[in-house]
C-alpha cells in the first residue's frame, strides 16, 4: 500500500469520525431542550417561582452545566477529526478524493436565504443554548432564594 493510499484510508476514517459526531450533537441538544421543558413544566406543577422549588432550579442549572461540558467535548472532537482530515488533504490539493470537506465554492451556489440561515455555526447554538439555560437557572435560583 502506497503512502497516498494509507493517507486516503486515514482521511476517510477522519471524515467518518467527523460525520458521526453530528447526530450525537443533535441528540444532545434535543435532550437538553426536552429536559429543560420538563423542568419548566415540573416547576409550574410544583407552584412556580418559589423558594420551596429551589431544587428544580438547581437541577436545571446542574443538568445544563453538564450539557455544556458534554456538547463541548463532542464539538471539540469533531473539530479534531476535521483538522486531522484537512491536514491530510492539504498534502494532496489536486486530488479530488481529499476535498470532501471543501465546501466554500459550492456554498456560493446556494440561495442567499439558505446561506444566511444555514451559515450560523452550530457551535453557537449547541454551546450557547446550554450556557443560556445554565445562567437562567442560576439566576432564577438566586432570585427565589434571596428576593422572595
Amino acid at each position: 500500500m502506497t503512502a497516498e493510499e494509507k493517507d486516503y484510508q486515514a482521511y476517510k476514517t477522519y471524515v467518518q469520525l467527523w460525520k458521526d459526531e453530528n447526530p450525537i450533537k443533535t441528540n444532545k441538544l434535543q435532550v437538553l431542550l426536552i429536559v429543560n421543558g420538563l423542568l419548566v413544566s415540573a416547576l409550574q406543577v410544583a407552584g412556580g417561582f418559589s423558594a420551596e422549588n429551589w431544587f428544580l432550579f438547581l437541577a436545571g442549572a446542574v443538568f445544563s452545566f453538564i450539557w455544556v461540558l458534554s456538547i463541548g467535548r463532542t464539538s471539540l472532537f469533531q473539530k479534531i477529526w476535521q483538522f486531522k482530515a484537512r491536514e491530510i488533504s492539504d498534502r494532496y490539493p489536486e486530488d479530488q478524493r481529499f476535498s470532501i470537506l471543501d465546501t466554500a465554492e459550492a456554498m456560493k451556489e446556494a440561495p442567499a436565504w439558505l446561506r444566511i440561515l444555514g451559515g450560523v455555526s452550530s457551535k453557537y447554538y449547541l454551546l450557547g443554548a446550554p450556557v443560556l439555560f445554565f445562567l437562567l437557572w442560576i439566576a432564577a435560583l438566586i432570585y427565589v432564594l434571596t428576593c422572595r
